[in-house]
């Protein structure tokens, strides 16, 4: 940690730069014949490693009909292979002291485990035999589509806000499959076979499709040797070429209302932005973070400072913008009106800030102010060998290079106040706007109606 604040307080006082805090760690690559990519990353603070196994697959890869599929893979990863049984993988890691998990993104499907650096052979023995010898039991299968099922009504059917962000994707994106939840729709889920899964399977999960990151006190020279020892076997897969997929303009202001048992109201609202992937001009992406951290980036942002401490418009109120992602996404707003106040008058305060963007430069001090805080939040995330592993996986998954990680900094301290506001006056538009308000219905003794039961969620 010592060795981290003194890189941030260097890269804030402008006496060192970027590059050359991140070169004090040393990343490695190869490519194996079969044409998985491996990247290690040396972190000796502690005995430990984190290891990842990336697949250039998620939901936004799914066609109608089948959405969800790559979550319920994911879920089937852990139901056993023709030489372990379900349920073994995590046994034989928690057994060596290591935890494990995966994730389901809609770019990415990534599978990780934690554990003492002398156990590397473990993981990647373990991740190798899952990669294309996965069992997949019809019995298994139909549980945990079940466990799937009630994992979407947990978050999102029996979720006011989760519903509300449902209606909004599948609105906004008239072209993109990030219109589909990465859950997965439910008549999708009701009508999955396990012949569905395994074709998904034999088709993206292959070295070719995958990047393993391997993060910690390793020696670089020992992962490969151990990646080409239980790696190298596996045969290559012919994987499908992509499409490339743009979202049409939009021309107009896109809105709807949701009317379902809730507490209280909330609003989304969403303008589509380019990405690091897809910007014609490469600083924009980074003039967007900076712009979303002028209004949400902690207590002295405009969002806390102007609308829940000043105007008391909001209960709550927040931006987020994703630079990083496979397909052109959105800078979402969302927020909470205040006891007595309605969704009109925090929409109107939301589109003042917006409109504030699009007629004035943002002071100097104040983008220096939101610049420090964004920079150090960077640069204290290289404390966790896992977000170092994650982000050196997500970066490859999408299409981008792992170098990126050594530019980001610098990249964000070149954007100036010009640029901050160019963006929002071609980004933040009307017309290029999508509002969906959840409008509160009665809620059944207080609460909302529980509409069925199912397993628990299970990794």
């Amino acid at each position: 940690m010592r060795l981290l604040l003194s890189a941030a307080l260097l890269l804030l006082s402008g006496s060192a730069s970027a590059e050359s805090v991140l070169a004090d760690i040393k990343v490695h690559e190869t490519r194996l014949d079969n044409g998985m990519k491996v990247i290690v990353k040396e972190d000796h603070r502690a005995p430990i490693m984190v290891s990842q196994v990336w697949y250039k697959v998620g939901a936004s890869y799914e066609p109608d009909g089948i959405t969800g599929i790559s979550h319920v893979l994911e879920h089937m990863m852990f139901k056993g292979t023709q030489s372990h049984a379900p349920g073994e993988f995590s046994r034989i890691i928690a057994a060596n002291g290591g935890t494990e998990n995966a994730f389901t993104g809609r770019d990415y499907t990534a599978y990780f485990q934690t554990m003492s650096s002398d156990r590397l052979a473990i993981s990647l023995e373990l991740e190798a035999d899952r990669m294309r010898n996965l069992a997949l039991p019809a019995e298994e299968f139909v549980k945990e589509v079940e466990v799937v099922k009630e994992e979407r009504r947990l978050r999102t059917e029996d979720k006011p806000t989760g519903q509300t962000y449902e209606q909004f994707a599948a609105l906004a994106y008239r072209s993109l499959p990030y219109a589909n939840p990465v859950i997965g729709w439910m008549n999708d889920l009701d009508n999955m076979q396990v012949e569905d899964l395994a074709d998904w399977y034999r088709l993206w999960y292959a070295p070719n499709n995958a990047t393993l990151v391997v993060v910690g006190d390793v020696v670089p020279e020992e992962v490969f040797r151990l990646a080409r020892q239980y790696f190298g076997p596996l045969k290559q897969e012919s994987i499908p070429s992509l499409k490339p997929l743009r979202e049409p303009p939009q021309k107009g202001e896109i809105r709807s209302l949701v009317r379902i048992p809730a507490n209280e109201p909330y609003l989304l609202m969403g303008y589509k932005t380019p990405v690091v992937t897809t910007a014609e001009k490469d600083w924009e992406p980074y003039a967007l973070e900076m712009l979303v951290a002028i209004l949400d980036g902690g207590n002295s942002a405009r969002f806390s400072k102007n609308l829940v401490r000043g105007s008391e418009v909001a209960l709550s109120a927040s931006a987020e913008y994703n630079a990083f992602t496979r397909l052109p996404g959105m800078l979402m707003l969302d927020g909470t009106p205040a006891k007595g106040r309605s969704i009109a008058e925090l929409e109107g305060a939301l589109r003042e800030e917006i409109a504030r963007l699009r007629t004035d430069l943002v002071a100097e001090e104040e983008l220096d102010r939101v610049r420090t805080q964004v920079i150090a939040s960077k640069v204290f995330e290289l404390d966790s060998v896992f977000y170092q592993a994650m982000e050196i996986g997500m970066l490859e998954t999408i299409g981008l290079d792992w170098r990126l990680l050594d530019q980001y900094v610098e990249k964000l301290k070149q954007v100036t106040p010009e640029q901050v506001r160019t963006v929002a006056q071609r980004y933040l538009q009307d017309d290029n706007l999508t509002v969906t308000q959840l409008d509160p219905q009665p809620m059944e003794n207080g609460k909302q109606v529980r509409r069925s039961a199912g397993g628990r969620h299970g990794g």
